[in-house]
């Protein structure tokens, strides 16, 4: 009994307390997720709802990193896997409704819309009835493939296992070996290799769920737009809508997006797909998110997920960014299937919505014909035999809060800026102090923070962020104001544009932020933060001159001015580490190594702006500011 105590007390302690604004009206809904997570051993979740239009429930969930030491807050970003193939099909409806493609389209082939693809040119396409498949048929999962049926060797060289079905995501090493290409594969090589094969059924006779015709329409988008797929979403559906918490995620641990969480897989692993021959965990480094596009890379808030649906669900209540006839089109059934549409699951009550899935992630995504629509993520799925009731119990809980629910608050927590504030200035630095200044973005007020950088927090600036519903004191005085919980100090509240920073440390560097909020009647007088976005600077608590130590004397750049390159000589009998380059405002422009240089090292000005720029060279106990104009 004495060892399974002390077993016990060395178990990870899982946090199932709920953030975001509370709302009294649907408390059992927190209830029943916190039941959810306990039940199926899930170590965080995010839920946003909105009735009508209005977001009135947005909460998070138990902890966000694997080491469970980081609480789930709504603002954190998931991978959402399979959902992502709603969102592309939202951004294909948009391209048919503007004209730049039909949905009857050829894809390949003489005349298709990929006719003259840069890589696709190069497969060797056998089977003539590729050339048939239409966007179409894409969006419907009717292009012919069938991933469930056999088409990898056996064993699938490199890995020394066979691999059923034909979905290349699953054996992005033997996709590199069979053409011969870098690792890790590319979204291009994966389509190439479906391209190959034979047709399982003829193009728009049968359904058969295909990750990489969703994957050839995100081709489709980058060639048509001549952008890549990932930055014409953003640009043309989320942005306009004030949505900055979408991106394609990453595939190693150490690179994920600021302000995304982290997840817990089912413990199994297999070859790293970058070649290395080491055995990774399946969520970090054995799939490659980074080329699901599509199909499955996307990572969001559970709130911004929520927005995007509001603008395409067909209701009154907010502006659609797809016309009436575009959405009827989009959630039409296949006369393939009829509980399958263009990227979305629906039925016969006019319901829509899709599920997500990967390892250390789940997702659902949901537009009922009643005006609700609702997502969830979470930070790990279920595998095992209860699979079915996690998947059944999932389903219900949007279903389940909106039924337990007498009373909806009548606040919109969509009610929020969609315009962050922008083009931070700083002048007048000192060794004290400096004047802040920036544009204002479309809030009713804004909050400014300052943190004092240290080596260990250099390149990840910011851990902690404002957090809706909560209000913050702020002081000009560096170190007086709030702190957000990381060091970062609040120095401005407010609706203005400007504020003097005082209180700075000599030679110390600072990053600042400035952060929009609305709070007003209609969001239940709730300051909600934009924290997408962001504009952020660093500003060094030193004049900006040449200083006459004998370090500085003994670090020479040249030339200077220069035109294409400057070359930084190291005459001192100091090791440098590093050297950064900040235009006349304090912006960062790059960060340099110089751990391996010796006595010399050539920097590249060609991306740079002509104009002043200061470079700080730092060595493990001295630094040295200096100016370099590029002509």
């Amino acid at each position: 009994m004495k060892q399974l105590l002390q077993f016990l007390l060395f178990l990870p302690l899982i946090n199932f307390a709920q953030t975001g604004i509370s709302v009294q009206e649907m408390s059992h809904c927190d209830t029943q997720m916190q039941n959810f997570l306990t039940t199926y051993d899930i170590p965080g979740a995010t839920f946003a709802l909105a009735k009508d239009g209005k977001l009135v429930y947005s909460r998070a969930y138990g902890t966000a990193n694997v080491g469970g030491s980081e609480t789930t807050q709504p603002h954190h970003m998931f991978r959402i896997a399979s959902v992502s193939k709603p969102i592309t099909s939202i951004g294909i409806m948009k391209m048919i409704e503007n004209g730049s493609i039909a949905i009857t389209d050829q894809v390949f082939g003489s005349g298709g819309i990929l006719e003259n693809h840069w890589y696709f040119t190069q497969a060797n396409i056998t089977d003539n009835r590729i050339y048939d498949i239409t966007v179409q048929n894409l969006l419907e999962h009717t292009g012919g493939w069938d991933r469930n049926i056999n088409c990898f060797p056996n064993p699938t060289a490199p890995y020394p296992w066979f691999f059923g079905g034909c979905d290349p995501i699953v054996a992005p090493l033997h996709i590199t070996n069979t053409f011969g290409v870098a690792n890790p594969a590319q979204e291009e090589h994966l389509i190439r290799y479906v391209l190959e094969q034979t047709l399982d059924y003829d193009p728009g006779t049968t359904y058969a769920y295909s990750n990489m015709g969703f994957l050839i329409l995100s081709e489709i988008i980058e060639e048509v737009s001549g952008m890549d797929y990932e930055s014409w979403m953003q640009q043309e559906i989320f942005h306009p809508l004030g949505i900055y918490d979408m991106y394609i995620g990453k595939n190693k641990l150490e690179d994920k997006i600021e302000r995304e969480g982290e997840y817990v897989g089912n413990g199994y692993s297999t070859l790293d797909l970058y070649g290395s021959g080491d055995f990774v965990l399946w969520e970090y480094g054995g799939f490659n998110l980074e080329a699901m596009d599509g199909h499955g890379g996307w990572i969001a808030t559970a709130r911004d997920l929520a927005r995007l649906l509001v603008a395409i669900d067909g209701f009154a209540t907010k502006p659609d960014i797809l016309s009436s006839t575009s959405i009827s089109t989009m959630t039409t059934p296949s006369s393939a299937f009829q509980f399958y549409a263009k990227g979305w699951q629906v039925n016969g009550a006019n319901n829509w919505w899709h599920s997500g899935a990967l390892d250390g992630t789940a997702s659902y995504f949901v537009r009922t014909n009643s005006g609700y629509t609702w997502a969830i993520i979470l930070n790990k799925r279920v595998i095992d035999g209860n699979a079915n009731a996690f998947w059944g119990a999932l389903d219900g809980l949007g279903w389940n809060c909106i039924a337990g629910t007498t009373t909806f608050p009548t606040h919109d927590l969509f009610e929020a800026p969609t315009v962050n504030s922008s083009d931070i200035q700083a002048s007048n630095i000192t060794t004290e102090s400096a004047d802040l200044s920036w544009t204002n973005g479309n809030g009713t007020a804004r909050i400014v923070v300052a943190k004092q950088l240290t080596n260990s927090t250099r390149n990840n600036n910011f851990q902690s962020y404002p957090l809706d519903g909560n209000d913050y004191t702020a002081n000009n005085q560096y170190g007086l104001g709030d702190d957000l919980g990381d060091g970062s100090f609040v120095i401005y509240n407010g609706n203005g544009n400007s504020v003097t920073l005082n209180g700075l440390s000599e030679g110390s560097e600072y990053a600042i932020r400035v952060y929009e909020y609305t709070k007003n009647t209609a969001n239940g007088n709730n300051a909600l933060y934009l924290l997408g976005d962001t504009d952020e600077i660093t500003v060094l608590a030193e004049t900006l001159s040449i200083d006459d130590r004998q370090f500085d004397q003994n670090i020479i750049i040249y030339p200077n001015p220069s035109t294409a390159n400057v070359i930084i000589k190291n005459n001192s009998q100091q090791k440098l580490l590093s050297a950064v380059v900040m235009d006349v405002n304090g912006r960062i422009v790059s960060n340099i190594d110089l751990s391996d240089m010796k006595l010399e090292k050539r920097i590249p000005l060609g991306n740079y702006a002509s104009g002043l720029y200061f470079i700080k060279i730092s060595s493990e106990n001295n630094f040295t500011l200096k100016q370099l104009i590029k002509q």
